[in-house]
């Protein structure tokens, strides 16, 4: 999934941080040629898309920016810290939209638990929301759950596979029980706390780390620690992700939410964004992920790389 991803903080600083990290990035000019931004309806139009701090969601506000601008629309970018404040700021009309994964609204949005979990969590949530005046569009395929990870030599050394295994080895190793993790994963239902009562083992030390740095420091100041399935860094650190063999985590699946209000008024937003979400896959935003993460590229020139290549900006 702040720190960094899907991450819940206070909203109280809500209107300053806007004020501070609000920046233009529209055009005047736009209407794009191809599928995506061809006869769109978004030629004046004035929106902000917003994200939370970590690469996959600074990802695809990039990619959403550059859709919406090819569609002729206005756009600017607001980063923010956290998944309460990026939802604060959309129900205040402070953001038009934003990316949010499933199980964040869910469970840190809608206030339900990890048990019993709908058949199709999308649907439930956007039906739910809805009630909000909440909008979900179709998500995509990508599926950007927590997840345990170990470096590979750890894994084999101690033959750890899933969470059971792990649980096991922690419960028998308390001084090799060290997890990395940033803030919200530690405090949230989802996260650390359900995490530890599902499986039945409490990690002997936990240290709280900006998520950037928990990916190098595995395996270093800890043997465990919390990642994103679909991060780059997962491969580019050799680390092995253990599986959620117990089914704790709900599904992620990212989708563009936005006020009812917004979409209204923009219907063709939807049109534009739809394929996109489609195309993007777990593979992709990987890839995407490890651009930035690995090979050092910014998050808007990857963004719209992509939409150059697979020919949804023209």
């Amino acid at each position: 999934m702040t720190t960094t991803a899907r991450r819940t903080q206070t909203v109280a600083a809500l209107g300053a941080a806007l004020a501070l990290v609000l920046t233009a990035c529209g055009d005047d000019g736009g209407g794009g040629t191809t599928s995506t931004g061809e006869d769109a309806g978004l030629e004046g139009a004035t929106l902000t898309v917003g994200s939370k701090e970590f690469t996959e969601s600074n990802v695809l506000m990039w990619i959403t920016i550059g859709a919406l601008q090819n569609a002729g629309a206005d756009v600017s970018d607001a980063s923010l810290a956290g998944s309460a404040t990026v939802r604060e700021a959309l129900e205040s009309g402070e953001l038009d939209m934003y990316w949010e994964y499933t199980g964040t609204g869910w469970v840190n949005i809608l206030g339900n638990t990890t048990v019993d979990l709908p058949d199709d969590l999308y649907a439930a949530v956007a039906e739910a929301d809805a009630e909000n005046e909440i909008a979900w569009l179709e998500p995509a395929p990508l599926d950007d759950t927590y997840r345990i990870a170990v470096t590979g030599d750890f894994a084999e050394e101690n033959s750890l596979t899933n969470m059971t295994e792990a649980a096991e080895f922690i419960n028998d190793n308390a001084d090799d029980g060290t997890l990395c993790a940033a803030s919200e994963f530690i405090n949230r239902d989802d996260g650390l706390p359900g995490l530890q009562e599902a499986y039945g083992f409490e990690f002997s030390d936990v240290i709280e780390l900006d998520l950037s740095l928990v990916y190098t420091e595995i395996g270093g100041s800890c043997q465990f620690g919390e990642v994103f399935s679909t991060d780059g860094r997962i491969l580019g650190n050799n680390l092995t992700v253990l599986e959620d063999d117990g089914e704790f985590f709900p599904g992620y699946n990212a989708a563009l939410t936005m006020r009812q209000e917004t979409l209204d008024e923009f219907p063709a937003i939807e049109e534009v964004m739809t394929p996109i979400a489609e195309a993007l896959t777990d593979e992709e935003i990987t890839a995407l992920n490890a651009a930035v993460d690995v090979d050092g590229e910014t998050e808007e020139d990857v963004a719209m790389e992509w939409l150059e290549e697979n020919g949804f900006v023209g």
